[in-house]
This record gives C-alpha cells, structure tokens and sequence, in this order.
C-alpha cells in the first residue's frame, strides 16, 4: 500500500528459481513498489514475501556519487564478496609476520581465486565495452559522466555482482540499440532468476519465459514471453466478456421472477430461493484491456523532392577555447553525400558514438555542416523530435500554455480537443507540467510537432520513457504517417512497423546497410561486441539454491543423439518461422500503408467523377474549373494505377513467403 491506496490485494504467485520474469502493468499499478518489498525496502501490510534465505541479490542502484573513482574500478565494485576479500587481504599484509598471520593469508589467496579475483579486470572491461564505453571511458572518473551513462554504470555493477536474484527496472532506457542487443544476450546466458521491468517488447519477447502482469490490484503469472502474453490475454478476455454477459442474462431472469413472483404466497419460497442466489452471486469483474491510447499524424504540408540534399558534408562540432578564443572543428561523420527523397522511411543504424545524433541534428539545422552544402527543399516543414526537445518545455506552463504558443489564432476548444486526444484530459490540460511523467512530457513533445503537420518527421530515441501502451500508439501513428521518415530508435518492434529501409553510421561515414534488424545483430557480434556475452559474475557460474533437485544421472552417449537432434530440429524450425515473420512483417505494413492510400485515391477520384456527372460542369463559365477537374481526375487515376501495381508486387512476394 502506497498511502491509502493499496496496489496489490490477495496477491498468489510463485516464482520458480532460473525463471526469467517480466513484470509489466500499467504505469502507477505497482510494479517498482513490488521491487521495493523484494529489496526490503518496502512491507507488505499483510501476507508474506518469501525467497531462500541464501540468495544473493543484485539489483542496479538509483544514485551515481559524483566520484573521482575510474568507471572500471566502479564497476567492478558491484562485487562486494571481491572487494572484501580484497580490503581483508591488505589488512592481513599490512600485519607483522606470523605463521598464523602467513595461513590467514594463504587461506585468502585461495578464496580470492574462487571468486576470479585474477580475471576480473578483464570482466569488468567487456562488461562496460558491451554497455558502450571505450577502453579510455573506463580510466574517467564516474564524476565525469552524464546521468545516463552514471546509469549505465550502475546496471554494471549489478552485472558484475554474482547473484540468485537479479532485479532490473527499466534497464534499456538509456542504452542504444547496440548496448540492448549486448544485454539481451548477456541476460539470456544467465543463470538465475530474473526479475525485469519493461516497456521494450522485443526486448521482453528475447529474453523472459514468465509474465507476471499487474492488473486491478492483481498479480498474474503467465508462461511464455510478452507476445504469447497478450495471446493468452485476449482469449481470456473473450472468455470473460461471454461469462460476464451468461451472468448478466441469469441475473436478469432472477431478477425478474423475484420481481414478479415475491407478492404471491404460493410462490413467496420459490421467490425467497432465488433472492438467495442473487445475493451468493458473485459480481463478474469485466476483464479490461488497458485504455486504448491513439493518435495519428495530421496530413503533412505539400513537400518539395528532393526535401533535402548534402553534398560532401562533414558533420560535427565546432569547439571553441574559452581562453584563446580559437574554434577548432570536431568532425564526427566525413564525406556525407545523401539525399532525402518523399516517401523514404529510415531507420538510422550505427553503435554508440558514432554519430547517428550529430547526423540527425545537421540535418535538423542545429548544427552547421563543417565543410560540404546541405541544401534544402523549398517548403520543407521538419518535425523533429529527440530527448533535448522535451528538457526544452516549461516546466512551469500547461500543455495547453505550449500549443497555444505556435497556434495563437486557434480557438481554445478546438486545442483542448487536440490535447484531449493525446490523452491530456480535464485539468490535466490546463496544469503545470512539473508533476509529468517523462513519458507525459514526452508524450505532450510529440503532440506539439505533430499539431504544425511536418512533411519530414526526424525522431532521435522517441520511445524514450514510454510505456507499452504509448508506444503502440506511436508505432501504429507512424506506420500510418504519409510524410518522410528518418529515425533512429532502440524499440526494434517501431523499427520493423514503420521503416522499410535503413542506413548505418560506421567508422565517420554513412552508408547503405543491406539487410534487416538480425542482420545488423549480426554485423554487431562479428564486429563490435566480440564475446563480451559471455562474460558472466564469477560466481554467477554456480547458482546454489536451498531449493531441493534431483541426483544427476548421466545420460548414454546414444540417448543423447536423438534428443539433440529434436533439440536442433525445433530450434531450426523456429528460426526459420521467425525468419519468415520479420521478412513478411515490413511487406505487411507497406501494402497496409497502399491500401490506406488506394483508398484515400478511391474517395478522391469518386468526388472528381462526380462532379463531372454533373451537366452545369460543362457550362462554358466553369470552363477553368472542368479543366482542372479533368486533370485532376487523370493524375487520380495514373497514381492507383501505380499504387495498385505495385499493391499486387507486394501480395506475390508476401505469397512466395507463405
């Protein structure tokens, strides 16, 4: 109970050991209050929370010191057993020699080597190289680090910590998607129990086997990962709804015989018993979806093509020194020659630091190119959206104070009703933002760029504080987006709905990147994250529990075989189903985006044939009028031809698929 509210009443779960847990649930149902009584932190008001008195338990800390501590030895931190084994051993050296004082020291050696004492160095190192730092990072003081990367810290030394019970809140908010990729794979190797808070599907769908869904105060287990959650979840939600309405019915027909029947004494016993059932009755609960949020991009401003163009432009920073005055030029991505055409749709690619930001912010115009042009189409109206935009808002306004300040001429209802749709309802959109959520604000950022009808949307990290249901919304609004697309994201799920082709920032240059999501995993471990994966806690090796498991028996080399095979075959089959499903999936939104568009040039070309059915359009004082109409009926015809054209590519690539 947080206050007078209780968050979670009657609560039955069990958690088995190596279960690697997803606890989702909408924002505020509970779930870092559930971590609060797993730390300890928190007490239930009743029932109890038990877990085997000997597990360890890691989990990342909140607070970063501003130390002068190197990012390594900060990290490694995370294991204390290792860094008090480490002080009592400078301890007992320090010490006049003895022979007691010589076995004690031995005695220390030896447990020092059982914690990997002599290899941690090199853990810590592929750790924080997998999260993101540079072997010269690791040298710089923590105090050194902005709020994100002190966070990445953190989540470090909760990796480094050897643990039974690992609790991670949120860890993919301030990682880039190659960092997630590290993690995923660095979470699925290990071998306790895993308890994660996130809004990050694919990432869920990787790495856990249980959900464990909060909802109305309740806490549910569900086998699989996220995607089968919500399988599960929507039969059970079918199958409530027929309960509640069989309920309602039998109560309808009690309540009627009572009504009819209590005034007679030949009846009053009959009456009575069915009075009886309706108090016994237990009141059916609907079994509710979280509110659907949606929201879509209003139709962009006429666009001109090419929207932009950069010819050998160098990207970077101009740095300028307080004490001489001099500008000396930081370039982080060379030689760029790139045009933006209408329609595309990217997903910008690239490790951390490479320059996918700088990139986008050049061609934002919040940063000259150094060298080289960059030329922009007249009437090009760009939206851009990325993490500074939100720190930028005031604080001390309303979200209605915001859009009244690039819509001074709009009438107050008619942006209320715009604010409402962005879920900013009643008081909400009048009141400070100060209390907001991030994803509030972040969420009031995007209502404020997609009010002013951009025809290029860059998007720096939009999900960024988003909750599962926000980002669904954002997904689906962007998949539907008729405007030019660039964006650079973490959410690989935004990723595959709403881009169809991508383009990497590698070693200063930008270039095409010929292939999909798993490609670009694989061009990660082949190039950049080496076997950091493999690096687990020292004693995370042997996970003991007080739980009770059965005496091993060796299976024969022959027993093996087959079962191994099996093993492969599935594993294989799987593969390849998921293959299929991320090659169908982009081919799938592109012929869903065409039939949104067929249809819009349907309706188009049906008013225009229209109009000229009618006898006044030929009348020689419409003259001008007909020869627009007849125009514009040509161009609405050539243009679902084409669209349907490529409609019916698009169906024979999907069936050559199945």
């Amino acid at each position: 109970m947080r206050g007078i509210k209780p968050l979670l009443e009657q609560v039955d779960i069990t958690l088995n050991p190596g279960d690697k847990i997803g606890l989702i649930g909408a924002n505020g149902a509970g779930k870092s209050s559930l971590f609060a009584m797993l730390r300890g932190e928190l007490h239930p008001d009743q029932g109890e929370i038990d877990f085997p008195a000997k597990w360890r338990m890691a989990y990342v800390a909140q607070e970063t010191p501003p130390l002068e501590r190197a990012a390594l030895d900060y990290a490694i931190d995370g294991d204390i057993t290792l860094r008090k084994l480490e002080a009592e051993l400078s301890r007992l050296e320090g010490e006049p020699e003895t022979t007691e004082n010589g076995i004690a020291i031995g005695e220390m050696y030896s447990a020092l080597a059982d914690a990997d004492a002599y290899t941690v160095q090199s853990r810590g190192e592929q750790l924080l190289l997998g999260l993101g730092f540079s072997l010269d990072q690791m040298q710089q003081p923590v105090a050194s680090f902005s709020g994100g990367w002190r966070m990445r810290l953190n989540l470090a030394q909760a990796l480094m910590c050897p643990s039974d019970l690992l609790l991670l809140d949120e860890p993919t908010n301030h990682l880039d998607l190659d960092a997630i990729i590290w993690l995923e794979d660095w979470l699925k190797r290990y071998p306790g129990t895993l308890i994660i808070i996130s809004h990050d599907r694919d990432f869920l769908d990787e790495v856990v086997n249980v959900v464990a869904h909060i909802d109305e105060r309740k806490l549910k287990r569900y086998s699989g990962n996220y995607s089968s959650f919500e399988r599960q979840r929507a039969a059970q939600m079918i199958l409530a709804a027929g309960a509640l309405e069989k309920q309602t019915r039998k109560r309808a027909h009690l309540e009627s015989f009572v009504n009819r029947f209590k005034a007679q004494a030949s009846k009053a016993r009959q009456a009575q018993s069915r009075m009886k059932a309706l108090a016994k009755m237990e009141e059916l609960a609907p079994l509710r979806a979280a509110a659907e949020f949606s929201f879509e991009f209003r139709e962009p401003l006429s666009a001109p093509n090419p929207l932009l163009v950069m010819e050998d432009v160098d990207a970077g920073y101009k740095i300028e020194n307080e004490e001489t005055g001099d500008i000396t030029h930081k370039s982080i991505v060379n030689g760029i020659n790139f045009s933006l055409q209408i329609g595309q749709r990217i997903g910008l690619l690239g490790v951390n630091g490479a320059g996918k930001s700088t990139l986008i912010k050049t061609i934002a115009g919040e940063l000259m190119p150094l060298t080289g042009d960059a030329t922009l189409g007249k009437g090009l109206n760009i939206g851009y959206f990325a993490q500074h935009q939100v720190e930028m808002l005031r604080h001390d306004e309303s979200p209605l104070w915001h859009l009244s300040k690039i819509a001074p001429t709009v009438r107050e209802q008619e942006l209320r009703n715009f604010l409402g749709g962005f879920n900013f309802p009643g008081n909400m959109v009048t009141s400070s933002i100060r209390p907001f959520s991030g994803g509030e604000k972040a969420r009031l950022a995007l209502a404020l760029i997609v009010w002013q009808r951009p025809n290029l949307l860059l998007l720096d990290e939009p999900t960024n504080h988003l909750d599962l249901e926000t980002r669904e919304a954002l997904t689906e609004a962007l998949a539907q987006f008729e405007g030019t697309l660039v964006v650079v994201s973490h959410d690989r799920h935004l990723l595959r709905a709403t881009t169809d082709q991508f383009i990497i920032v590698a070693d200063g240059k930008l270039q095409p990147f010929d292939g999909d999501l798993d490609d670009y995993k694989d061009w990660l471990f082949q190039t950049k994250l080496g076997k950091g994966t493999t690096v687990l806690p020292a004693a995370g090796k042997e996970n003991k529990t007080d739980f009770p498991v059965a005496s091993p028996v060796a299976p024969t080399a022959a027993a093996v075989a087959p079962v191994a095979d099996r093993k492969d075959q599935k594993r294989q089959a799987a593969e390849d189903r998921q293959r299929l499903a991320t090659l169908r999936k982009p081919l799938e939104q592109k012929v869903k985006r065409l039939d949104e568009q067929i249809a819009k040039r349907n309706a188009q070309k049906a008013e225009v044939d229209a109009k000229l059915g009618e006898s006044s359009i030929y009348d020689a004082a419409n003259k001008a009028k007909l020869k627009q109409l007849l125009a514009d009926q040509s161009f609405f015809t050539k243009d679902l031809g084409q669209l349907e054209a490529e409609w019916l590519e698009l169906q024979e690539q999907l069936e050559a698929l199945a």
